[in-house]
């Protein structure tokens, strides 16, 4: 992709789109926030550039063998270094 977004590739990478913020990890893409897809041309600039980057990430699992469904995330709570 042009933003170079490779789903499912790290654990580092973000892309921003209005406020809709797109996560990347091993595992999954986590989607927050919101985005307007107003009926101008910056509203067509964010509605491609979501299209671009589902269509990535559909194009990805598409490849893989891919299980019924994840197990939930390991949460755990750590001790908090600033606080005695």
């Amino acid at each position: 992709m042009k933003n170079g977004f490779d789903p499912y590739a790290n654990e580092a990478d973000v892309v921003i789109v209005g406020k809709l913020m797109i996560e990347n990890r091993l595992d999954r893409v986590t989607l927050s926030g919101d985005v307007d897809l107003t009926a101008d041309q910056a509203g067509l600039t964010r509605a491609r550039e979501l299209h671009d980057l589902l269509g990535a990430i559909v194009g990805k699992l598409e490849t893989q063998a891919l299980p019924d469904a994840l197990p939930p995330p390991n949460i755990q709570t750590v001790k908090n270094p600033f606080t005695g």
